[in-house]
């Protein structure tokens, strides 16, 4: 208890650069471990299965990041309400919304499987599948029908890792990432190579890595190393903050739901627009290495953001104003400095990055997805302003401000202009790609004048409180 009291103190009065580094770091290394799953497998299936196994995974990724994405609607909006809760002394309050994140994940997940799964064909032709070869087609219906049944292994951990990092414990819940990424790195080889399963070995070993991670979350809170406890009476739905909660969490479930239509928009445009199968498949395959290696170079600032949510949620419940906007300049500082770095790696370094995925001998999309990986991310510093803005806003409980501000660059910015460029130019690989930039671009402009407002208010509400708190 007395741990505890000490986390709640430092949400409260510790120094903000520390505390953000304590927070952010363990989050930093969680998300981006949670997002090499996915990596691993395609470094292995590149460089042992082939280019158009390679563009298979990449088939499948819409459909992953459609199911991701309920890990924020349901982990981060609780997560953000039992921030809240501490913040403002409710134990009962945060304890049912731990409880309630754990009622709506297996609830969830004892829906979606069988669904997608007896709709996975036309699902995946409907996404690009019916546009690239057949050995692709193949390869994503392999990989999707075994993932699919481990998502609540996932998301059960995805979910108790944010609750984790809501209460200060960040150091935990980094290491069920870790541990779920580690199993999956070991498994790998072995599976796809030793015993020759190919795609089907990485999609095993994911399974394998998931139940590892949920099993490790779940020892947290049954060990009683918790801030709030895991209550089996508290796990269930109340009808009081279910709705708060899935609010919060709607603008990053929606930005992920984007993030899987803007991939499934470019693989489709590929489809559309392009001459021929092989011309088609080379693009998806080269959508495939864009797609992780932006995801791990990103995942950092994504990390940051977790840092950030449980400071500025703990700090509004608590009305330390100051403490929120202070917060808000340093994640908006470190986070800009991390996106400038990724463009430069991701610029300067691309053909570097594209090696790690395609084998030696695939000149063609080993060049292409060179030339995509550049002019795709050469404005991507831009996207800090919008993504720290909408971790504020999330994080206040203000979900239609963040909702869209989360759909600005990739549904009203970027799809548009997946689908409109090449209209306009010849080269419809080139315009497809040229989207990107062009919307990062325009959601940093968009984005200005919300965050400057809400800036403004923090400091004059941070001085009539401190007016107020001084003695007569």
């Amino acid at each position: 208890m007395a741990d505890a009291k000490a986390q709640l103190k430092e949400l409260a009065e510790g120094r903000i650069g520390p505390l953000l580094l304590r927070l952010s770091w363990p989050a930093l290394v969680s998300m981006t471990l949670n997002s090499l799953y996915n990596v691993v497998d395609s470094v292995y299936i590149g460089h042992g299965c082939g280019d158009n196994a390679l563009a298979g995974i990449t088939l499948t990724f819409p459909l992953m990041m459609a199911l991701g994405a309920f890990g924020p609607l349901i982990g981060l909006g609780h997560g953000a309400i039992l921030s809240i809760r501490l913040g403002q002394k409710d134990r009962v309050g945060a304890e049912k919304a731990l409880g309630e994140c754990v009622a709506l994940k297996l609830l969830l997940f004892l829906l979606l499987p069988p669904v997608i799964f007896a709709y996975l064909k036309p699902i995946i032709g409907f996404i690009g599948g019916s546009g690239v070869e057949p050995e692709a087609f193949s390869a994503a219906l392999d990989y999707m029908r075994i993932v699919v049944w481990s998502h609540v292994f996932s998301h059960l951990a995805f979910g108790l890792s944010a609750c984790m990092r809501a209460e200060g414990s960040a150091h935990y819940s980094m290491s069920c990432m870790v541990v779920g990424f580690g199993v999956n790195l070991v498994l790998d080889p072995i599976f796809i190579f030793w015993f020759g399963m190919g795609v089907k070995g990485a999609a095993w070993a994911t399974v394998v890595a998931m139940m590892a991670s949920c099993a490790w979350a779940l020892r947290f809170y049954y060990a009683r190393k918790s801030v709030v406890r895991l209550r089996l009476r508290r796990v269930r739905i109340y009808p009081d903050i279910v709705w708060r909660t899935l609010g919060i969490g709607l603008g990053p479930f929606l930005q992920m739901l984007a993030g899987s239509a803007v991939a499934a928009s470019m693989n489709m445009a590929f489809k559309a627009y392009m001459s021929t199968v092989a011309a088609a498949t080379l693009e998806v395959a080269s959508a495939g290495v864009f797609h992780r290696v932006v995801m791990t170079i990103v995942m950092p600032v994504m990390g940051v953001q977790q840092g950030i949510a449980p400071i500025v949620g703990f700090n509004w419940g608590a009305r330390a104003y100051d403490r929120v906007r202070s917060t808000v300049l340093l994640g908006l500082a470190t986070t800009t400095v991390l996106t400038c770095g990724a463009c430069l790696a991701l610029v300067l370094a691309p053909r570097l990055l594209v090696r790690c995925f395609v084998d030696s001998g695939s000149l063609e999309l080993i060049a292409a997805a060179t030339r995509d990986m550049r002019l795709s991310n050469c404005m991507i510093w831009c996207i800090s302003l919008n993504i720290v803005a909408t971790t504020y806003f999330q994080s206040i409980g203000k979900p239609k401000t963040a909702i869209l501000l989360s759909l600005l660059r990739q549904v009203i910015c970027l799809i548009p202009c997946i689908w409109l460029l090449p209209l306009v130019f010849d080269d419809s690989a080139f315009a497809v790609w040229l989207a990107m930039p062009i919307s990062d671009v325009l959601a940093c402009v968009a984005t200005l004048p919300p965050f400057i407002s809400h800036l403004r208010f923090l400091r004059a509400a941070g001085r009539i409180r401190a007016r107020f708190a001084r003695p007569a």
